[in-house]
């Protein structure tokens, strides 16, 4: 049996590169919205009125593709390689067919965006600027899909080098496309939108051509090894009699719910930005900071949990439920550490981080007035994040629907309404809220992983 010192190793080793992954995807999102917000105003507008409308959608194919990470893993973990690469090919299939799906949704967004509600001087940013996101999507699914089984099999590097390439990538082409360097023409913002459509379908090409190596062979490819262990000239198909029907379905009743859970904790937040918004534009720009910040923390808790996710996956696949518990409790308290340790830094050195972000004082002092909500919502955060993450490892998602509406839509929200503006607490008020929907939902989860553990 591993000890609690390996098993602290192995975690960090197979998190820190979603971390850092994450991080990555925050830092482009920055650099984004600096971009666009020096080219002008009405750009920014217009760039997050899309990005609003992109937010569930991208959340919600992420949760589809959470659904490779226990199958893969669990296969992987038993040697069934055959098993793994037949996963891989209807988890490509299940997760276009959903980006497909997905950008017809939005297509229909498209045809009536003039009807709902924004500027109309903003409508001649906004459409071209949609079209090349939504060009996107198909892109963006795919590579979830390869990435979670990467992830799956412990090989969470390689997904990471390949989004910081994109980052990198995203960025300077912002730069030539935006505002016309290096020969290229200026285009605003829909040259932001050309350049998130060619970085993300740099993504899944990349991410083909690593699949497609002698690293990946035996799990991609089983049946088409050579005696000697080389691989032959064929390619990678999406085409075989290994794709099963029964497979894929299962694959979707994984993934759907936790696409749905996910949905719905964004969709919380969103909501809290429009009680933000109600109470004038302080509270909001208050809002926005501290959601980045708390943002930054979410990554680094996302990263053990997904790693805590990708071993109980694997130790399922064995039915050692002694490791997986170890697993488990160890994860646990690596979160609980890493958040009093990010929530501390934070507050010490609140004052120079707020100025980072804003210069009024008005927005400080709201700042400070939120301060106390997102330090007590951090062991809520921190318990629903990791047993969302061991729920997903071991396919225990039915419910994880249900315990996400009362947590987010039942608890959270109404909370949040009654402290801002009946208690009339104001912007705290919103973010009071939050606390007693995130500890729902975590003590809902770890209440379901252990009913799931005595089955």
């Amino acid at each position: 049996m591993e000890s609690r010192k390996d098993l602290v190793w192995k975690i960090a080793r197979l998190g820190t590169p979603l971390i850092v992954g994450q991080l990555g995807l925050v830092f482009q999102s920055f650099a984004d919205t600096m971009m666009v917000g020096q080219y002008g105003t009405m750009e920014l507008s217009a760039s997050g009125f899309v990005s609003n409308i992109f937010n569930l959608a991208i959340f919600f194919l992420l949760g589809i593709s959470f659904g490779t990470t226990p199958v893969v893993g669990a296969l992987f973990s038993r040697g069934d390689y055959r098993g793994t690469a037949r996963a891989l090919r209807e988890s490509l299939l299940v997760n276009i067919a959903a980006g497909v799906l997905v950008s017809l949704v939005l297509t229909v967004l498209y045809v009536n965006v003039d009807r709902l509600g924004q500027p109309v001087e903003l409508l001649p940013l906004i459409r071209p600027y949609f079209l090349a996101q939504l060009a996107s999507v198909p892109f963006m699914a795919a590579f979830n899909s390869m990435k979670q089984f990467s992830d799956a099999l412990g090989r969470t590097r390689t997904p990471m080098y390949i989004m910081l390439t994109s980052n990198v990538l995203n960025v300077v082409l912002n730069y030539m496309l935006i505002f016309g360097v290096a020969g290229f023409p200026e285009m605003g913002l829909l040259g932001a939108g050309i350049a998130t459509l060619i970085a993300r379908a740099f993504m899944p090409i990349a991410m083909s051509v690593v699949l497609m190596s002698q690293s990946y062979k035996a799990y991609v490819r089983p049946d088409n090894l050579h005696e000697n262990g080389t691989l032959p000239a064929s390619r990678f198909s999406l085409r075989g009699n290994n794709v099963t029907r029964l497979g894929m379905v299962h694959l979707t009743m994984v993934g759907l719910p936790i696409a749905i859970q996910l949905c719905l904790e964004a969709s919380s937040f969103n909501i809290a930005a429009l009680f933000m918004g109600w109470l004038g534009a302080i509270p909001l720009a208050a809002h926005q900071v501290m959601g980045t910040i708390s943002t930054l923390c979410f990554q680094v808790l996302y990263g053990i949990g997904g790693a805590a996710s990708i071993l109980v996956s694997q130790y399922r696949g064995r039915n050692d439920w002694t490791m997986l518990n170890r697993t488990v409790k160890t994860a646990y308290v690596m979160t609980l550490g890493c958040s009093l340790v990010m929530t501390t830094i934070i507050t010490i050195f609140f004052s120079p981080l707020a100025s980072l972000f804003t210069t009024s004082e008005s927005v400080v002092n709201t700042l400070y007035a939120i301060l106390p909500c997102f330090m007590v919502y951090q062991l809520g955060d921190c318990t629903q994040i990791l047993f969302a993450n061991v729920l997903r490892g071991i396919e225990a998602v039915k419910r994880m629907m249900l315990y996400a509406f009362i947590a987010y839509i039942i608890v959270s929200l109404p909370l949040s309404y009654l402290f801002a503006f009946v208690l009339d607490k104001g912007a705290a008020g919103v973010w009071w809220g939050m606390p007693f929907g995130l500890t729902t939902a975590g003590l809902l989860f770890w209440w379901e992983y252990r009913k799931a553990r005595k089955t």
